[in-house]
């Protein structure tokens, strides 16, 4: 291959240019899947051993570069059994993203269009609106292109038809299956006081609670729709990939519920509350 240009002794050609620029990209969406977890500290301590090993055995320091090439030999797997909770996180991230994990791929055939259209948003909808009218925290997880099995497994399965009382039921307080997630899949009800992952975002305002944060750390994982309620405010929110949508009407949360699960842009009856909406950095 033709060098594109030299610099003293290297020769650079148009694939080390690609090559640079692979790695930069690589090591920037690593920095933004680090970034506000203690993990990313660890990561640029790992990254200044070897570049400090890298320097040591250029500059033929043999005793340094046997130590810290021992030390750098079992780095990976010190690296994979430390960084086990991001790299899990980085995969779902890779899955959540392939084409083949999109359901508008599927969209078109008879048995895809009708599991969609059968689901119906009143019983949610209602359930939503009474249990903000009394301060009531509701979790709610409409799964998408994953039946989010690992999560329903987590709390209890139930796998009953969906209803606004039996909503308004699992959210009671007094309900042993109150605190947690609901999880809807396949137009039923698959389980309730699921635990959910919790965003490790430290840029999330103060004024959203542990739901909001577990709504938005399962966003940023899978393509889930979330629609939380409030105990503290009664307010109703929908988050979808780690984006809140905050201070939701009924005719709102209808027309997002739409758009979110069906891509539909349907429009409310009446002019709707302003709507707040807070993004959720990466």
């Amino acid at each position: 291959m033709i060098p594109l240009f030299t610099v003293g002794f290297l020769e650079i050609e148009l694939l080390d240019v690609l090559d640079i620029l692979l790695v930069t990209v690589l090591l920037y969406q690593l920095y933004k899947l680090l970034t506000g977890s203690v993990a990313l500290k660890i990561f640029l301590g790992l990254l200044s051993v070897y570049l400090l090993y890298l320097v040591v055995r250029a500059a033929g320091m043999e005793l340094l570069s046997i130590i810290l090439g021992q030390f750098m030999g079992v780095g990976v797997l010190a690296a994979i059994i430390v960084f086990q909770p991001e790299i899990r996180r980085f995969l779902l991230l890779i899955g959540k993203t392939t084409a083949f994990n999109n359901d508008r791929l599927f969209r078109g055939f008879p048995w895809r269009r009708d599991q969609v259209e059968k689901l119906s948003l009143t019983p949610f909808i209602e359930a939503a609106k009474s249990l903000a009218a009394k301060n009531t925290g509701a979790l709610i997880v409409f799964a998408k292109s994953s039946e989010l099995k690992y999560y329903a497994e987590s709390g209890d399965l139930i796998d009953a038809v969906i209803s606004k009382r039996l909503l308004m039921s699992i959210f009671n307080k007094t309900s042993p299956l109150h605190d947690g997630a609901v999880i809807i899949s396949g137009n039923r009800i698959k389980a309730a006081r699921c635990i959910l992952p919790v965003t490790e975002n430290n840029d999330i305002p103060a004024s959203m609670g542990l739901r909001h944060r577990a709504a938005i750390g399962l966003s940023e994982v899978t393509d889930s729709v979330v629609l939380v309620v409030s105990e503290e405010t009664g307010q109703i929110a929908l988050v979808r990939n780690a984006e809140v949508y905050r201070n939701l009407s009924s005719a709102d949360l209808r027309v997002k519920l739409n758009q979110f699960l069906f891509d539909t842009d349907q429009k409310p009856a009446a002019t709707p509350a302003p709507t707040e909406k807070t993004v959720s950095a990466a």
